[in-house]
């Protein structure tokens, strides 16, 4: 595979490092790359974790040792990656906008030269892609955010961001997981969780998915935290296998 290199990470980790860029062809090639890696189920692979340009394989050397790791993975490389068949899968995540749930929003119109009416109708245009997964336990790091809307952080971080604060931070647009420092602009807030340490599978979501923000009202809002805080609500999932598919698919549920 071109642009690609294999390098040591410490004694017990490698680092495939893909070309250097941010891009959803390249998400697409490490996203494909950890499905062969996971199919080939080779012993001693204790973890794989992608990034936005590389991806970090964590091995036990007494299981399998760095050359032997190595040598597999060179292998691996050279098979043809099917990076176009594999279903896109949009999570349905519901936001309340503005006034107490998004103290910035008007900072963001404001910047942006916009009414808030037309910044939450551009934010909730679009298909997010999740690139990799860091800072905090499901803290999604999602590329598409559109320009018209890029907004600097917050000269001053807040000492405490509640959980699911949705924010914008230059670039980039975001959950917060959980309750945490932070310098993002809110515009506003899910009652659906990313991370919950007490669920089967505590991360939501996972890097090559998708996050689609829609707006809910403060009924609606409350509504589905009761749900979700009593076990019930099951995030809609749609699925696709068109990258540009926008509407339709198989709805899936995911408790949330």
């Amino acid at each position: 595979m071109e642009d690609v290199k294999i390098l040591t990470e410490g004694d017990t980790s490698i680092l495939i490092a893909f070309k250097q860029e941010i891009s959803p062809e390249v998400n697409a090639k490490i996203a494909a790359t950890v499905k062969l890696i996971r199919q080939q189920q080779t012993p001693g692979i204790v973890d794989v974790i992608p990034t936005y340009a590389s991806l970090l394989i964590n091995y036990n050397p007494q299981v399998i040792s760095y050359g032997q790791l190595k040598r597999r993975l060179t292998a691996l490389l050279k098979m043809d990656l099917d990076t176009e068949s594999s279903a896109r899968r949009v999570f349905e995540i519901p936001v309340c906008y503005g006034g107490e749930y998004g103290p910035d929003l008007h900072t963001i119109a404001e910047h942006a030269g916009l009414s808030e009416e037309e910044v939450i109708r551009i934010h909730s245009s679009t298909e997010y892609l999740i690139y990799m997964l860091g800072f905090l336990p499901g803290f999604c790091y999602l590329g598409g955010l559109d320009e018209r809307i890029h907004t600097p952080r917050l000269a001053n971080p807040r000492k405490a961001i509640p959980a699911g604060s949705v924010g914008i931070g230059g670039s980039q647009t975001g959950i917060y997981p959980m309750e945490s420092p932070g310098g993002w602009q809110l515009m506003g807030k899910t009652p659906v969780r990313t991370y919950d340490p007490d669920r089967e599978v505590p991360i939501l979501v996972y890097a090559g998915e998708y996050i689609h923000f829609y707006p809910v009202d403060e009924d609606e809002f409350n509504r589905i935290k009761a749900a979700v805080d009593d076990g019930t609500y099951e995030v809609t999932i749609r699925e696709g296998s068109a990258p540009d598919t926008a509407d339709g698919g198989e709805k899936n549920g995911k408790e949330a």
